[in-house]
């Protein structure tokens, strides 16, 4: 088998084995604990809704095995601040002082030249890396650039 590391956005509540059982209408197995705590976790970026109560995907996780996999996502690392980025989130850091600052990714892309310059070097499509831009206080949007604070730091949020 290979190895995987995931990044899910996911709601989920603090929920005993016997209650996620119940929740589901179904029987607890006579080989499982039923006071084993977990969590009822459910999916945001992906998979069919399986119960009427939830719009994504419903399972039950031990609380071991989603301590280990998930954090809020206040406070997370600049690594998962970047894979929210890109999944179409906006994030910032805890202490920016411009209100309303923010950063999100622009990905790859081909755009028509608009310079004599750019046609002459690339013709009529030029092509521009992906990358990663600011919206800042005043509300200019300029490109970002992580200093080492930043990739250090553990208080990125996702912005609504």
């Amino acid at each position: 088998m290979k190895t995987y590391i995931g990044t899910k956005f996911i709601h989920a509540e603090p929920m005993s084995r016997a209650a996620y059982n119940a929740f589901r209408g179904w029987e607890l197995p006579a080989n499982e604990n039923g006071a084993d705590d977990g969590y009822l976790v459910e999916y945001l970026d992906g998979g069919q809704p399986n119960t009427s109560t939830h719009t994504g995907y419903v399972s039950w996780s031990p609380a071991e095995q989603f301590d280990n996999a998930y954090r809020e996502t206040s406070g997370a690392s600049f690594g998962l601040a970047v894979e929210a980025m890109k999944k179409g989130k906006k994030v910032a850091r805890a202490g920016w002082n411009g209100k309303g600052m923010f950063l999100y990714f622009v990905p790859a892309n081909i755009y028509k030249a608009q310079t004599d310059a750019a046609r002459a070097h690339f013709g009529e499509d030029v092509p521009y890396l992906a990358y990663i831009a600011m919206k800042t206080a005043p509300g200019e949007v300029v490109p970002w650039l992580a200093s080492q604070t930043d990739v250090l730091a553990d208080d990125w949020s996702i912005v609504d």
